[in-house]
């Protein structure tokens, strides 16, 4: 088993774990009604888009998602939250010291022994969900559960649901696609954006993510007999219809709640890696953290 399968399959009860300790964090998290951004890099930024989208969707104020090396400076904010596994991207200290006595900032890192401890004003450290991956899985996710259960938006079904999706197996001719496309909705946008990602790195696959509603203005031009849309969350009216009328396979989220879609979309991006001859541990040009040199 690669490091990735290990860490994937771990994933339900790192979920439950950081719903545990969420009221434990709440003082480092965004309270109701600051205004709020929420930064990292590569699937640290996917998974801040998904975070921003729910707690804004849930009325708790105003919240922006941003990579690190494109946050508007001059904008002002409550709070700013970097989620930062490895705590030395480069992009996101910087940031945090740009930030340093203007703006209250928060880190939510895997490693306690990083140079984040002493960049943020609060840190959230997730140890138990740390990965020797350089492909991200299991400290994502967690981080994602840590603020829907702040938000109260965790419930134990959800962790029901990530262990149904690495029990069930992937649709038939899934692995054997040419394509794939991940499509999303308000906060699953992040995870079609973050599914894509995965199989990227992971498989070298060609892979694209649009919102579920874009889809339609130009991509679907793409969508054939051999290649694959997934729908992460619930699928606008007719849409499934219409993959189908192209001969693409269409994928949906199978009664699954969208961040255990996820854990399945995951699975899909280290099988197809391991059809194609791929070892997942050891992803194309790619280190586990980005640090960069001045």
């Amino acid at each position: 088993m690669t490091y990735v399968e290990d860490e994937l399959s771990s994933q339900p009860e790192c979920w439950s774990r950081a719903a545990e300790q969420a009221p434990a964090h709440r003082a480092a998290l965004p309270a109701a009604g600051e205004r709020v951004a929420i930064v990292g890099c590569g699937t640290s930024y996917f998974m801040a888009q998904a975070a921003a989208a729910l707690r804004e969707q849930s009325g708790q104020g105003e919240t922006d998602a941003f990579a690190a090396s494109e946050f508007p400076v001059g904008r002002s904010y409550d709070r700013v939250v970097a989620l930062t596994r490895s705590g030395t991207t480069t992009e996101v200290l910087e940031l945090l010291e740009r930030l340093r006595g203007h703006t209250r900032t928060t880190a939510v890192t895997a490693d306690p022994h990083t140079p984040v401890m002493e960049s943020a004003d609060d840190v959230v450290v997730l140890d138990f969900a740390d990965e020797r991956s350089v492909v991200q899985t299991r400290f994502a996710t967690t981080a994602l559960t840590l603020f829907r259960a702040h938000l109260g938006l965790h419930s134990e079904a959800v962790v029901a649901d990530a262990r149904t999706a690495l029990d069930v197996p992937l649709p038939e001719g899934l692995v054997d696609c040419g394509q794939f496309t991940f499509l999303g909705r308000g906060w699953t946008v992040g995870l079609a954006n973050e599914a894509a990602l995965k199989m990227r790195e992971a498989s070298l696959a060609w892979t694209e993510a649009y919102p579920a509603m874009e889809y339609r203005h130009g991509p679907i031009s793409v969508t054939t007999d051999g290649t694959a849309t997934w729908m992460l969350g619930e699928a606008p009216e007719g849409l499934a219809e219409q993959v189908r009328g192209t001969g693409g396979l269409w994928v949906d989220g199978g009664g699954l709640d969208p961040l255990a879609g996820l854990v399945r979309a995951q699975r899909l991006a280290v099988a197809v890696a391991a059809a194609r001859g791929l070892d997942p541990d050891r992803p194309r040009h790619l280190t586990r953290s980005v640090i960069l040199s001045h």
